[in-house]
């Protein structure tokens, strides 16, 4: 991995998209060219993609640039594990095509990333605004006074995942340390079946070295883009299977089982629950066979805490007793 860091944008049938993409990224890399390597993932496009990918190719020409075409559409969670996967640098940046990227940055990674020692993870802070009405739904994802710091990540990514999961759910926001992001792949293999598998591979990383958020925002994204967002079949597995999956899975890479109970529980506190009667309305028998293995897991971490709880609180009693006890027998 004698390049620093890999760019990689999966894609299906958004020419126009990638197009404008490549447009920034022509401008985005100069200065950086040796230091990095461009892989393109076509999940087998009808439209002219092909053709846009073709152009491209011979500007790049200082580059290192590899294209790939699937033979048919493996999904986007298979196409964005390809990319990893095929990354050779030492760090891998998976970016949407249609996510707005600052033109600086580039130039900030490539420099941050041969200065760092022990990063298995960059968070790049982001904007969002509604895809719809144009209006900014946040600033900043992650608001924080002073310069970016470099952490332990697991704490970094238990702060993140609290605040606000799309900071990790992102694809865009995230650059891995690629034999990381690769390992966790090959541990969680069936991952690629899960919408929300992007948490897992950021915490994955994170768990296992350092991690960064940028103070500045270096992208914007489009709230609403998210193909699960316009399908409500898929909004209703990503809700109550894919998101509660990871938080289970999470604890397989080591994360506390306090911590993943409390995900599980916030996850149905603040739950979406207009997606759930809607799907009862239309699907039902859906709704039902995905709703029903959500609340027995739901159900068994709020029991899970309270008798945590109520262990903790009895422990406390008995210490408190055997403290008094010790006085006593002092003061004899």
């Amino acid at each position: 991995m004698n390049k620093i860091l890999t760019i990689a944008i999966p894609t299906y049938n958004r020419a126009e998209l990638l197009d404008q993409q490549l447009t920034w990224l022509a401008s985005a890399i100069q200065g950086c060219e040796s230091e990095c390597e461009i892989l393109i993932s076509d999940n087998c496009s009808t439209d002219h993609t092909p053709e846009i990918i073709k152009k491209w190719q011979t500007y790049f020409h200082n580059t290192s640039f590899h294209a790939n075409r699937n033979s048919e559409n493996l999904g986007v969670m298979r196409n964005i594990a390809y990319c990893i996967q095929a990354a050779t640098s030492k760090y891998v940046w998976t970016i949407s095509d249609d996510d707005k990227i600052d033109i600086k940055t580039i130039s900030y990674l490539v420099q941050t990333l041969n200065n760092s020692l022990d990063l298995a993870l960059l968070i790049l802070n982001f904007s969002c605004r509604h895809q719809i009405t144009g209006e900014l739904v946040y600033q900043k994802c992650y608001e924080f006074d002073g310069e970016e710091i470099e952490v332990e990540g697991r704490d970094v990514f238990e702060d993140c995942i609290k605040a606000n999961r799309s900071g990790v759910q992102l694809m865009s926001a995230q650059v891995y340390r690629t034999d990381l992001a690769q390992r966790s792949l090959q541990t969680w293999v069936d991952g690629v079946n899960n919408l929300d598998y992007q948490v897992y591979i950021t915490g994955f990383c994170a768990f296992h070295g350092n991690a960064k958020i940028t103070k500045d925002v270096y992208l914007e994204n489009a709230f609403g883009a998210s193909h699960w967002m316009v399908k409500p079949k898929l909004l209703l597995k990503m809700q109550y299977t894919y998101s509660p999956e990871i938080n289970v899975k999470l604890k397989e890479i080591g994360y506390s089982e306090s911590f993943c109970r409390n995900l599980i529980v916030n996850h149905f506190t603040h739950n979406n629950w207009r997606v759930l009667l809607g799907a009862l309305r239309r699907w039902p028998v859906l709704a039902l066979t995905t709703i029903i293995p959500y609340f027995g897991l739901v159900s068994i971490s709020i029991l899970e805490t309270v008798l945590v709880s109520k262990e903790g609180a009895t422990q406390e009693i008995i210490n408190n007793h055997s403290n008094n006890r010790r006085y006593l027998i002092k003061t004899k």
